[in-house]
């Protein structure tokens, strides 16, 4: 199992990554390095979002996949049963990552 707490980390870098560079980027919009890389982070929160939600519970709406979600017992409502949801365990927010 994952550290929970290692990837809300690597979540959180990553994404402040891509906000950083977005915002560098409203401002340079044509700078190739500044392109490149955001795209690289981009590609890499996707990536790590997608595995935190195999993992855990999506932390977006594009994460939520009813086929393939929230198929453990790690804290939901539902166990071993297809569903929609936003969250089955306490959020971050909540002191779900503790």
């Amino acid at each position: 199992m994952a550290d929970r707490m290692q990837m809300l980390r690597q979540i959180t870098e990553i994404s402040f990554m891509v906000d950083d560079l977005r915002l560098y980027l409203d401002m340079h919009p044509t700078e190739k390095e500044a392109l490149a890389a955001f795209g690289t982070a981009m590609q890499q929160r996707k990536q790590l979002l997608k595995d935190y939600a195999a993992e855990f519970e999506p932390l977006t709406a594009d994460c939520i996949c009813p086929e393939t979600n929230n198929r453990t017992d790690f804290g939901t409502r539902y166990p071993g049963q297809e569903h929609f949801a936003w969250t089955d365990g306490p959020a971050p927010w909540e002191g779900g990552a503790n």
